[in-house]
């Protein structure tokens, strides 16, 4: 079942939800990124959250998924959020009870009553 959803949301959800990130508001950024792999640059539509010093990530699909092991394996990358770029140079892989806190409701509640979500990591500009 995660398999197509997943690709669902690679191949058309996410290039028409990309406009969003462009917005002044709202949680949506592309994660400009470079493939570990190919070399090539890559953008990828997330839903980021700010937090002093960063942005807080559900990795909704786990660690595993191509964006994250790229910005792992470069050290880091670029975050264009509310029409600014952040360079993200430190990732910091969290549990779901240290990295709960730190998102805004609505957006805590439906993660925990969800219960899916494993994987967080905080993105930090430091």
């Amino acid at each position: 079942m995660l398999k197509p959803v997943r690709y669902f949301n690679k191949y058309i959800l996410n290039r028409v939800l990309r406009w969003l990130a462009y917005a002044p508001f709202g949680p949506f950024a592309l994660v400009k990124h470079v493939g570990r792999k190919s070399g090539k640059p890559y953008e990828t539509t997330i839903m980021a959250f700010p937090i002093e010093g960063g942005f807080m990530i559900a990795l909704t699909y786990g660690p595993e998924v191509d964006w994250y092991k790229n910005v792992q394996a470069a050290g880091g990358c670029t975050l264009f959020f509310h029409r600014k770029e952040y360079a993200i140079n430190h990732l910091e892989p969290m549990e779901p009870d240290a990295a709960l806190p730190l998102f805004p409701q609505p957006q805590k509640t439906i993660l925990q009553s969800m219960g899916l979500v494993k994987n967080f990591v905080k993105m930090l500009t430091v």
